[in-house]
């Protein structure tokens, strides 16, 4: 008997195959007696779009299913969830950290969460707020990192920092990466940021390529706020585009003055996972860490 009575089931816009993946899914859910609402937008065309009732934005579900990797789980958290909703990732792919299922193994895996034999990896969210002067341009939540970044021109730019009040630096840089543990094997790591496990309650600061070398990447408590404000630049230097980027798809252009602040407020994502930890593993598997290199 299934502990799930209504699920919900998005795709990645451009997902291969995603058809027939999907007919694998509703070949498990359909036998189980369980009321199917499709993400009608982004699976329009689909054989299977007009038989199910649509998904509507913050409906109540029990279960999202979302056939597509990180960046698609990104986009379905920010669109889809009010949070509260376990979620299940399927794909065909083999770099996602958030994935739980392959898509081959659809008709196998996933009757076993179904019936209550999984376990929750539950996530801690980034609180992000943009402020220009009194008015609060963005106030939302990241799952992996708020990324501020200069545009096409390269010129560095000037970030004041500050923690719970006290000033930190003034990052004189391409930008920085304020990132949650669970992005901290994205954008962060690229960047020279450290591998944080993600059931700890921490944000990541990691500089873009700062003009001084004292300025590493620096773990903090996650609840403590993070305030980076855009320090005015020269007139001629009024032509670099400053801009913040969140999960990697929603973007806003920053002004002079501009305040970006940050803290984690006790919000999390849960994920229905086969096993309740398998970080390690993962970075084995995803980013064969630890392996000895090959010549």
């Amino acid at each position: 008997m299934t502990m799930y009575r209504c699920v919900g089931l998005t795709v990645k816009s451009d997902f291969d195959k995603k058809d027939a993946v999907i007919q694998d899914v509703l070949g498990v859910l359909c036998p189980l007696g369980i009321e199917v609402r499709v993400d009608a937008e982004r699976m329009e065309g689909l054989s299977c779009a007009k038989e199910y009732a649509a998904l509507r934005t913050n409906e109540r579900i029990d279960l999202l299913l979302v056939i597509g990797g990180d960046g698609t789980i990104l986009r379905a958290v920010r669109e889809l969830t009010d949070f509260t909703v376990p979620i299940v990732s399927i794909d065909r792919g083999s770099v996602g950290f958030l994935t739980e299922i392959h898509s081959d193994d659809v008709k196998q895996a996933l009757p076993a969460l179904l019936n209550g034999e999984g376990a929750l990896d539950e996530r801690a969210l980034l609180h992000v707020t943009v402020h220009r002067g009194k008015e609060v341009l963005f106030n939302g939540h990241v799952l992996n990192d708020a990324v501020i970044s200069q545009g096409a021109i390269a010129r560095l730019v000037d970030l004041s920092t500050t923690v719970e009040g006290e000033h930190l630096t003034t990052f004189h840089a391409d930008g920085i990466i304020i990132s949650t543990p669970t992005g901290s094997t994205a954008y962060s790591l690229a960047a020279g940021g450290p591998i944080v496990h993600p059931q700890l309650t921490a944000t990541i600061l990691t500089p873009l390529n700062p003009h001084s070398f004292s300025q590493k990447p620096l773990v903090i408590p996650g609840k403590q706020k993070v305030v980076v404000e855009v320090l005015p630049r020269p007139n001629r230097f009024m032509d670099i585009q400053l801009s913040l980027t969140l999960d990697g798809q929603t973007y806003l252009a920053l002004e002079n003055e501009d305040r970006v602040m940050t803290w984690m407020n006790g919000t999390t994502v849960k994920f229905l996972r086969h096993k309740k930890d398998m970080f390690f593993a993962t970075l084995r598997s995803k980013l064969k860490w630890g392996e000895r290199l090959e010549d």
